[in-house]
């Protein structure tokens, strides 16, 4: 499976043409213009006009569901929890979700979703398992989707990769996307401050007429501030493309290169700590969020000149050397041998061990101890 080249015009991306939006405030990001639907755009009263006589099942209570669920029910929405019994489901119950009232099997939130009682219309159930789940449950719950109901994810991943998933949903039923661009927590934490945190949006499949503006409904009530829209293909190929490099894995390296060459040379594993990761996240992120990576160069020009031709030294250096790697993680990313990689890892019945045996590798290490030692130092107060 392949949807695009590395490289070439972005208005040919994705396998199929998005839906444009008849309403959004536009926006120029680097010289390509593009529509942006902002709460003025599509307020919330409009969301509850669009959504108000639909009940939303959340399927899964894991990275998304609980903040996803939660804002929901905050903002007024008629939704329920389907989760199987176990450690989430318990987090519902503390939630504040009632058995047999909001909190139902996985099964019996379908039903009540898709299949309810007059005058309420076939609802959504927002598929929020992880990818592995989504490809574990589909076969008991395709045939719980009506005609006019409407499937929503959170992450391109189950419907893109779907030769390997086997999630094909019924023609009769919208397929939408919503993805906030951080971890549930951070989309509750901006919702209860009265922010919204950005999101994506696309629609996978359109058998209503209604998909886009339930999308877009369903991106402002679940709290986001800003929806940017994408396709499916586009969400997961750059999502897992940034998750595998920078964001998890890259990020992760450098820093363990950076450490042992200064412990290599003899710095102390604080010393090596306190220079690598710990500046990294507690200075340098935060002025790079502020202000850009520009920013950062000036506030060093101002304060240390001397730096900034060895950060341009660096910069290029890194360049030069991580983008065949990133090269590399994309195309397995696109075609799908990554996505392959990730469903035969989660399927074995040892992946829980394997996985907390390598996790448990990492703290280990000098560098995990090391770095530890210097949080906790950071935390005790004068």
């Amino acid at each position: 499976m392949s949807f695009r080249g590395i490289e070439g015009d972005p208005r040919q991306r994705g396998a199929q043409e998005p839906q444009r939006p008849q309403i959004g405030t536009e926006f120029d990001f680097g010289g390509v213009k593009e529509s942006v639907v902002t709460r003025d755009d599509f307020p919330l009263e409009q969301a509850r006009q669009v959504l108000g006589k639909e009940t939303i099942a959340v399927v899964g209570y894991g990275v998304q569901g609980p903040a996803q669920s939660l804002n929901l029910r905050d903002n007024g929405f008629n939704v329920i929890i389907g989760q199987r019994e176990g450690r989430t489901y318990d987090k519902a119950l503390e939630d504040g979700w009632i058995p047999g009232v909001s909190l139902f099997s996985i099964e019996e939130a379908i039903k009540r979703s898709t299949q309810p009682e007059r005058p309420l219309k076939p609802g959504q159930i927002q598929y929020l398992l992880s990818d592995a789940g989504q490809k574990d449950q589909w076969p008991n719950i395709r045939d719980l989707l009506s005609s006019g109901a409407s499937l929503y994810f959170s992450h391109g991943f189950g419907f893109t990769f779907r030769e390997q998933t086997g999630i094909n949903p019924p023609e009769e039923i919208d397929v939408i996307l919503v993805a906030p661009k951080g971890p549930g927590r951070n989309l509750r934490d901006y919702f209860l401050s009265g922010r919204g945190v950005n999101s994506s949006y696309a629609v996978g499949q359109d058998s209503t007429g209604r998909a886009l503006e339930r999308t877009l409904a369903t991106g402002m009530a679940i709290g986001s501030g800003f929806l940017f829209e994408t396709t499916f293909e586009d969400e997961v190929v750059s999502d897992l493309t940034g998750e595998r490099g920078v964001l998890l894995g890259a990020v992760y390296g450098l820093w363990q290169g950076a450490y042992n060459v200064l412990r290599q040379d003899n710095f102390s594993p604080e010393d090596a700590a306190l220079h690598t990761v710990e500046i990294s996240t507690q200075t340098i992120s935060k002025i790079i969020g502020e202000k850009g990576g520009d920013g950062l160069l000036r506030d060093l020009q101002d304060l240390r000149p001397d730096l900034v031709p060895y950060f341009l030294g660096g910069f290029r250096s890194a360049y030069e050397r991580s983008r065949p790697v990133f090269v590399d993680l994309y195309e397995k990313v696109e075609s799908g041998v990554e996505a392959r990689r990730v469903l035969e890892a989660n399927s074995k019945p040892d992946y829980r061990e394997t996985l907390n045996r390598e996790l448990a590798q990492i703290a280990d290490s000098e560098f995990g101890w090391a770095a530890t030692d210097v949080r906790q130092i950071r935390d005790i107060k004068p």
